[in-house]
């Protein structure tokens, strides 16, 4: 028996007050990312490509592209150096900040661990913060292969990036491995995890564009990661069929970022967007989301549901959680001899204490230089035979004796 909620919701087609939407593509992996956007679908956003390179820069379709170049670097780009990157984006911090302006919500793409993604994603947020935007960080960590130098670096500017951007969507490239066969190809590897990063850009730009039967305003969106500074995961899942809510549910619970639905557990803000055709009914939505919130009890939920003719009798869901960041905290001055540091990603109740051992004092007295208890021994034919003086001493006494030098 059909009951009520069971029936397919309307579409709707209100589209006012879309908020401005820019992505910004950074280093070589930011740009390739942006290029996979280059879909009808993302018609409506502004896209600007930034670089060091200059190479790839004239090589990407953005409308916008930001050389960042110096005179001393003298076209060498970052060299794999996020310092460089750095103190390039922040020579032209003016630039970036008024390619930002006018923008409600900033996206930026990049991969972290190289010098251009690592050293300039977050100069960026700042300045995208500084002209009024919601921030949001869509980055790829390296996978264990490409180095301890790369992981190093990558896990500095997560951390520069979460206190600077109002969100960051984190993309551990290792746990790509649990999705793919060992005969994946190292392209086809690449291309799946910017793909896999690109399904949470989606969700969110579903959200902010999409009229909604069950509508998120921007200000709701604001609300809930305005100033957060956190670290999100996310999980894009579909499914087909009659059956089609209660599978995209175990795919979510099972998905590899959610580590089993810990990461829903753990969460304080959770973002759903569910999208389907027309037939898209009350009881599917309620299924889905009571499943979330039995998940993650103790968090903040944003919802929101849309139709799409073309789904037809496909349900997607996208679904993002945020875990409020502890911030580091400086090392505290202390006048006791000692160091105190903070380890990036290490909780600040767990610090390192690193002593300096006291000098050791010199107690002992001056030594003295003393004569030493030796049997004279006569000089048998040359005992009657006269010194030998020069000035009054006798050169037949040693040196170091005569001049009382210590032999200590």
């Amino acid at each position: 028996m059909e009951t009520e909620n069971q029936k397919p919701l309307l579409e709707t087609s209100d589209a006012a007050g879309k908020p401005v939407v820019k992505f910004f593509g950074v280093g070589n992996a930011g740009l390739a990312l942006l290029g996979m956007l280059a879909t009808p679908e993302f018609a409506e956003a502004e896209f600007a490509a930034i670089n060091t390179d200059a190479a790839s820069l004239a090589a990407s379709s953005a409308t916008v592209k930001i050389h960042l170049e110096n005179k001393l670097f003298r076209g060498l780009g970052s060299g794999g150096d996020p310092e460089r990157g750095k103190a390039m984006a922040e020579e032209q911090f003016s630039t970036l900040k008024s390619a930002c302006a006018g923008a409600n919500v900033v996206f930026i793409l990049a991969g972290l661990g190289g010098g251009a993604g690592s050293g300039v994603s977050p100069v960026l947020a700042r300045a995208a913060h500084e002209a009024g935007a919601l921030v949001l960080a869509f980055v790829a960590l390296p996978f264990d292969c490409e180095g301890n130098r790369r992981e190093t670096q990558a896990q500095t500017a997560l951390e520069q990036l979460k206190s600077a951007a109002d969100g960051v969507i984190c993309l551990p490239s290792q746990k790509v491995f649990k999705l793919i066969d060992e005969n994946t190809s190292l392209v086809e590897t690449f291309n799946f995890t910017g793909g896999f990063l690109l399904e949470g850009v989606r969700g969110v730009w579903h959200l902010l564009t999409r009229p909604g039967l069950i509508q998120v305003h921007f200000a709701d969106l604001c609300a809930l990661l305005r100033d957060r500074h956190a670290e999100n995961v996310f999980a894009f899942v579909e499914a087909t069929g009659a059956g089609r809510a209660r599978e995209v549910v175990e795919k979510i619970l099972a998905h590899p970022l959610f580590d089993e639905g810990r990461a829903l557990a753990e969460s304080d803000a959770v973002l759903v967007s569910l999208m389907a055709g027309k037939d898209l009914t009350m009881a599917e939505v309620n299924r889905v989301m009571e499943s979330v919130k039995r998940q993650c009890s103790n968090a903040q939920i944003i919802m929101g549901a849309a139709v799409d003719a073309e789904l037809k009798n496909k349900l997607s869901v996208t679904v993002i959680a945020a875990k409020q960041g502890s911030p580091v905290a400086a090392p505290p001055a202390r006048n006791d001899g000692t160091l105190r540091s903070v380890t990036p990603g290490i909780p600040p109740h767990r610090e390192i204490v690193i002593a300096r051992p006291p000098r050791a004092r010199r107690t002992g007295s001056k030594a003295v230089q003393t004569q030493l208890p030796l049997t004279i021994i006569s000089k048998g034919r040359f005992d009657k035979s006269e010194p030998t003086l020069h000035h009054g001493e006798d050169l037949d006494v040693p040196t170091f004796i005569r001049r009382g030098v210590p032999l200590n």
